[in-house]
């Protein structure tokens, strides 16, 4: 059995290969330090879930074809994707992503975020010298809405009872914004005109995007070994859905007992796991699933009216894969 992630790839392997030449290509510099820092930075990739995306959206859209401003809107949104993640290792100070040492571990802050500002002013020089304004837009958007989204959280998150329409707004600015940002982008690469198009590519990568959270937040709650052991943004005081739900339908007095236990009471194993069963039965995860699976639902009847290809099919098995997926 092919693994999923491998079979969605299928349509577009080619494309991939070619775009991790050019991502390349897009991060060299005259400084021999910058490059061993890129170098170390392309060959630690996640999942390439972004490029995907673009690439998907495009050939679906324009029947298979796709030209040289997609892949430099698929390179562009990575070394920008890229620079708020080396900057994102300052503030977090997380001295691992995804498996490897973070940056910040290796060299000192300042590197950094020089480094992080030198992948920003690639990308945007990337669009400004092939005048692809259009597709620099929806970018700066995205990174626009992101850091919005960080900053409401921030705001927000100290006080744990929030609204769940809070919590829908600042997961579409953090998480949903970006691959929204892929989606319009591979469409606007190749049909730049079609306004309509561009902004049903957008709805669609947001609302896999907001599924796509909502998954995340439920593996706090399960055994199921993904990258973050069990229970752990409750140890870090984040909101997740399940929470939100099960803190706004129960007592007040349940209530009060919950937030004191993951404001104060987040390194006690029992108390966690406490919490975890009153999320629990309180049906806190059936109604985050019925959620995630709403906004799944919605993505999936947005891909209704084009006609088939294998593209259309990979882009369909990936909405599937980020609800179905094991970590």
């Amino acid at each position: 059995m092919m693994k999923i992630t491998e079979q969605i790839k299928l349509p577009i392997a080619n494309e991939m290969e070619l775009f991790e030449e050019k991502f390349r290509d897009s991060m060299s510099s005259k400084v021999a330090l910058l490059n061993r820092i890129t170098h170390y930075i392309v060959n630690r990739k996640g999942k390439q879930m972004r490029p995907m995306f673009v690439f998907l959206t495009a050939k679906m859209v324009s029947g298979g074809t796709i030209n040289e401003r997609t892949y430099r809107g698929a390179s562009v949104i990575e070394l920008i994707h890229t620079a708020t993640l080396v900057h994102d290792d300052v503030v977090d100070d997380s001295n691992k992503r995804r498996g490897f040492f973070s940056l910040n571990a290796l060299w000192k802050n300042k590197i950094a975020v020089l480094v992080g500002d030198f992948l920003l002013s690639k990308g945007l020089l990337l669009s400004i010298d092939n005048n692809d304004f259009d597709l620099l837009k929806i970018i700066s958007v995205a990174v626009r809405e992101m850091s919005e989204g960080e900053l409401l959280q921030i705001e927000k998150a100290r006080r744990l009872d929030i609204t769940e329409d809070i919590y829908y707004e600042i997961i579409r600015q953090k998480t949903a914004t970006l691959i929204a940002a892929c989606c319009s982008l591979g469409a606007c690469s190749v049909a730049p005109d079609d306004f309509v198009l561009v902004e049903k590519m957008r709805k669609f990568g947001e609302l896999i995007g907001m599924a796509f959270q909502i998954k995340d937040d439920l593996f706090d709650y399960t055994d199921d070994a993904i990258g973050k052991p069990t229970g752990i943004d409750i140890k870090e005081q984040k909101m997740t859905l399940p929470l939100i739900y099960a803190l706004n339908n129960c007592s007040p007095k349940e209530k009060s007992w919950a937030i004191n236990s993951v404001k104060n009471h987040n390194k006690d194993k029992k108390r966690v796991k406490e919490v975890i069963q009153f999320v629990k039965d309180k049906n806190g995860l059936t109604y985050a699933e019925e959620k995630m699976v709403q906004f799944q639902q919605e993505a999936l009847s947005l891909l209704q009216d084009f006609p088939s290809s294998h593209y259309k099919d990979s882009l369909i098995l990936m909405v599937n894969y980020v609800i179905e997926r094991k970590k």
